[in-house]
C-alpha cells in the first residue's frame, strides 16, 4: 500500500493510492475459498466444486469488491493518521480516470481530490465585547398576559339574542329563489356560525336582535367567502358548492356569547394548578416570572446571532470553494443544479465558517458532552415544545424523562441533540468568557432589531 499527498496549494491536495497484490490477494482467496465450501454445481458433490472454476465465475466481481473495501479503509486511515482536516469527501481526480482491466491487473492506483479547512487563529477572549439585551418586562405585557389566559379559559354562555359577534347554532336547508326547500338540497341539522368571521357587514345585521326559535333566509356564499370555511359549515365537499344554491334557510336553536374567564381562584387553579397560585398578585407575579424566562431566552438568542456574526468575522482565510461546489454537486447529484449551488453558495460557506468556528472552539477548550448533562438538554427541550405547542408549563418530571430517553434511543434524534448541545456549549463558552456589553431595552425596541 502506497499512499503519496500532492499539495496544489494550502487548501487542495490530490492523495494517489496504490494497491498492490499483498495489500488484498488473501482477502479474495479466503473469500473464494468459503464460496468454494458452499457452492453447488450440477456433478459436482459439496465441497468438491474444482476451485478454477469458482474463481472463473466469482473472481472479478469479489475482486472489485475487496479492491473498493481496501481503498475505503486505507483512505480512512490514512486521514485519521495525517490529521487532515478535509472539507466534505475526497472526490475522483478528473485529471487521472481509472481504467482497470480485472483479468489482468494486479495493482491498482486512484487519485482522489481533497478539499483542505483553513488553520484558523481565532480565540475566545475576555478582550472580545459583544452586546446583550435584557428585556424589560412591564405591566402592559404583563396585562396583555392576564388577558390571553382569560380568554384561553373563557367560555360560551347562552343569551337571549344577538348583539354582535355572538356564536349561532343553527339548522340550515337549502331554498331556492321563492325559499322553498330545494329538493335533494343540503340539510345540516345544526351548523355552528360564529358572526365574527361573517364576511358581509349587512347580513351579518340581520342577525341583530334574533334570538333562538326566530328564522331567516342568507346568501351563504356571500356570509362565507372562504369556500373552505363554507363547505366545513355545510359538510360537503368544497368541489360541489359550485352546484348548491346560494340561499339558505336558518332556523336559530342557541345563541351564546364568549366571556373571558373572571381573573380568580379558578383561573388560577385552572392556569397554574389547584392552589398553586392564591392570590391575583402572586398570579401576576408567576406570569413576570415567566415572561422574564421567555425574553431572556429572546436575549440569549439575539447574543448567539450577533455571537456567531462576530466570530464569523474574525475568520480571514479562504475556502477551497472550487472543490466544494463540485463536492456539492456530486453529493446532492440528481438533486441541485451548479446554478442553484452558486445561487447559495455564500450562504453554504456562511454555515461552514461557523461550523469550523464551533470545531476549534470546542477543541480549543476541551469541550465535553456528558450523558447526563445530554438527558438534562434533552428534557429541557422537549419541555419547551409543551410550553410552545400546547402552553404547558409543568410537565411531569417522570414524563419528561420517559420521553428524553426514547427520544438518545433513536439514533438520528440523539445525533441532533448531540450537535444542539455542542453548540449550546459553545454559546455557553463564550458567554461566559468575552466581555458582554449589557443593553436594557423595551420589547418593542427588540423585536425592531430584526427588522434590519
Amino acid at each position: 500500500m502506497n499512499i503519496k499527498k500532492d499539495s496544489i496549494d494550502e487548501l487542495n491536495a490530490v492523495l494517489t493510492i496504490r494497491i498492490e497484490k499483498p495489500d488484498y490477494e488473501e482477502r479474495v482467496d479466503n473469500i473464494l475459498k468459503d464460496y468454494r465450501k458452499k457452492a453447488r454445481f450440477d456433478g459436482f458433490r459439496p465441497g468438491k466444486v474444482p476451485q478454477g472454476l469458482v474463481n472463473k465465475l466469482y473472481r472479478k466481481p469479489i475482486l472489485a469488491e475487496e479492491i473498493n473495501k481496501v481503498l475505503a479503509e486505507s483512505l480512512s486511515k490514512y486521514l485519521v493518521d495525517e490529521k487532515l482536516n478535509i472539507l466534505g469527501e475526497p472526490l475522483p481526480n478528473a485529471d487521472k480516470p481509472v481504467n482497470i482491466d480485472w483479468d489482468s491487473d494486479s495493482e491498482f492506483e486512484f487519485a482522489f481530490d481533497i478539499g483542505l479547512a483553513p488553520e484558523l487563529d481565532i480565540v475566545v477572549s475576555e478582550k472580545d465585547k459583544i452586546p446583550y439585551y435584557i428585556i424589560a418586562v412591564d405591566k402592559d405585557e404583563i396585562a396583555k398576559q392576564v388577558d390571553r389566559m382569560a380568554t384561553r379559559f373563557g367560555t360560551y354562555k347562552d343569551t337571549d339574542e344577538i348583539t354582535g359577534d355572538e356564536l349561532v347554532k343553527a339548522g340550515m336547508v337549502e331554498v331556492d329563489e321563492a325559499n322553498n326547500p330545494v329538493e335533494n338540497g343540503v340539510v345540516v341539522d345544526e351548523g355552528s356560525i360564529s358572526l365574527e368571521f361573517v364576511s358581509d357587514d349587512k347580513i351579518k345585521k340581520q342577525f341583530k336582535k334574533l334570538k333562538a326559535g326566530d328564522q331567516l333566509v342568507i346568501d351563504v356564499k356571500k356570509a362565507f367567502t372562504n369556500e373552505t370555511d363554507l363547505a366545513a359549515l355545510l359538510k360537503v365537499d368544497k368541489e360541489k358548492l359550485k352546484d348548491i344554491s346560494n340561499h339558505f334557510q336558518l332556523t336559530l336553536k342557541s345563541v351564546s356569547k364568549f366571556e373571558k374567564a373572571a381573573v380568580d381562584q379558578e383561573l388560577f387553579d385552572k392556569v397554574y394548578g389547584k392552589d398553586a397560585v392564591k392570590s391575583q398578585e402572586e398570579f401576576e407575579q408567576k406570569i413576570t416570572d415567566e415572561l422574564k424566562a421567555a425574553y431572556d431566552r429572546n436575549g440569549d438568542y439575539k447574543f448567539r446571532m450577533d455571537a456567531k456574526d462576530f466570530y464569523i468575522g474574525k475568520f480571514k482565510g479562504d475556502l477551497p470553494s472550487a472543490f466544494l461546489k463540485r463536492w456539492l454537486l456530486h453529493s446532492n447529484e440528481g438533486k441541485v443544479t451548479a446554478e442553484q449551488i452558486d445561487k447559495d453558495f455564500e450562504h453554504f460557506l456562511t454555515d461552514l465558517k461557523w461550523q469550523l468556528v464551533k470545531g476549534k472552539i470546542t477543541r480549543d477548550n476541551s469541550l465535553k458532552i456528558e450523558e447526563e448533562a445530554l438527558l438534562d438538554h434533552v428534557k429541557e427541550a422537549i419541555r419547551q415544545q409543551f410550553i410552545q405547542y400546547y402552553g404547558i408549563g409543568e410537565v411531569p418530571a417522570d414524563m419528561l424523562e420517559k420521553y428524553a430517553k426514547e427520544s438518545l434511543d433513536r439514533e438520528d434524534e440523539r445525533n441532533r441533540y448531540i450537535e444542539s448541545m455542542n453548540e449550546q456549549n459553545v454559546y455557553d463558552f463564550i458567554k461566559k468568557t468575552v466581555k458582554l456589553d449589557n443593553k436594557d431595552i423595551t420589547l418593542e425596541k427588540f423585536n425592531k432589531l430584526f427588522d434590519k
